[in-house]
């Protein structure tokens, strides 16, 4: 009987996506055995200071990639937005699930209209992300940016309690968590046109040594090929930059046929130049695409 490890942190959303990923698995597999191996990072210890004062994204990895290099797990669950450009030597991301909502979640108090346009003046709201920051910062500059970090039950209780006015999550995470929407403070997504999600927001990366080819049957039949092509483009711009989250960066892709949209920005930490691009180009496989996203990357960084 085929049996396999995989690899997750502990929090409450990577435990909840990553649970729901092996029921898909298994449906797609009969009589696969799932062993959960449940890691603590680094990222997950450290929750008192931004992630790009400790060393970025990868914190929320390296430890579950040793797993996997050390074959005590066949396979990691990751939220691409996780993970680094670049990854060791041996790893890839061999299977791409279909997308959830790419859109960040604006969530108010109470008494509030949970949109960024209708907020009163020095509105405060909770987040620790650069490019959140940064893109609200652009809409309202008069709004007060607060660091946020925790979980998603941990901000939420912070919003209630009035540390904020409003705090940004993933739209992805909310869903994925299993929160009922009629239980949550009022929300509302915001869309692109306003705010650019991160790269890969709302998308799984598994992650598995690249010559596991048994591994690699096991996990096909759960790959999305449109979700793959948007992935791939986005992450290309990621990768010219060789980006963390210590650039504030942007990118949305959109498949329409045989063409792929992309819209993306960059700025410095202060938001002083920011600069933005959007083109298409005709793809049809992941390696174009993402050859698409590396070029247009490389146009911003010169810009």
């Amino acid at each position: 009987m085929p049996r396999i490890v995989v690899a997750t942190r502990r929090s409450a959303l990577a435990l909840a996506q990553t649970r729901a990923f092996i029921r898909a698995l298994v449906a797609k597999n009969p009589g696969l055995e799932v062993e959960e191996l449940q890691v603590v990072t680094t990222g997950d210890r450290i929750q008192d200071r931004p992630l790009n004062e400790i060393g970025g994204k990868g914190l929320f990895v390296r430890e579950i990639e040793e797993a996997l290099l050390e074959r005590r797990a066949d396979v990691a669950v990751h939220s691409m937005k996780d993970l680094p450009a670049q990854q060791p030597d041996g790893l890839g991301i061999v299977c791409v699930p279909e997308r959830a909502d790419p859109r960040d979640v604006l969530l108010v108090r109470r008494h509030l209209t949970p949109s960024l346009a209708a907020l009163p003046q020095g509105v405060r709201i909770g987040s620790s992300s650069l490019r959140r920051r940064l893109a609200i910062l652009r809409l309202r500059p008069d709004a007060i940016i607060e660091p946020l970090r925790g979980n998603v039950d941990t901000r939420l209780r912070k919003l209630e309690e009035g540390q904020h006015d409003g705090i940004i999550l993933a739209a992805a995470g909310l869903a994925r968590i299993g929160i009922d929407p009629s239980t949550l403070p009022p929300h509302a997504p915001i869309e692109p046109n306003e705010m650019l999600p991160a790269v890969a927001q709302g998308i799984l990366a598994i992650e598995a040594r690249i010559d596991d080819e048994r591994v690699r049957a096991i996990l096909a039949p759960m790959e999305h090929d449109v979700s793959r092509l948007r992935a791939s483009a986005e992450r290309g711009v990621l990768k010219a930059l060789n980006a963390d989250c210590t650039v504030p960066l942007a990118a949305h892709a959109v498949v329409n046929g045989d063409r792929i949209d992309i819209e993306a920005w960059l700025s410095d930490e202060s938001g002083a130049r920011y600069r933005t691009l959007k083109d298409s180009v005709s793809a049809s496989d992941a390696a174009t695409a993402e050859r698409f996203g590396l070029e247009l990357g490389a146009r911003l960084l010169a810009n």
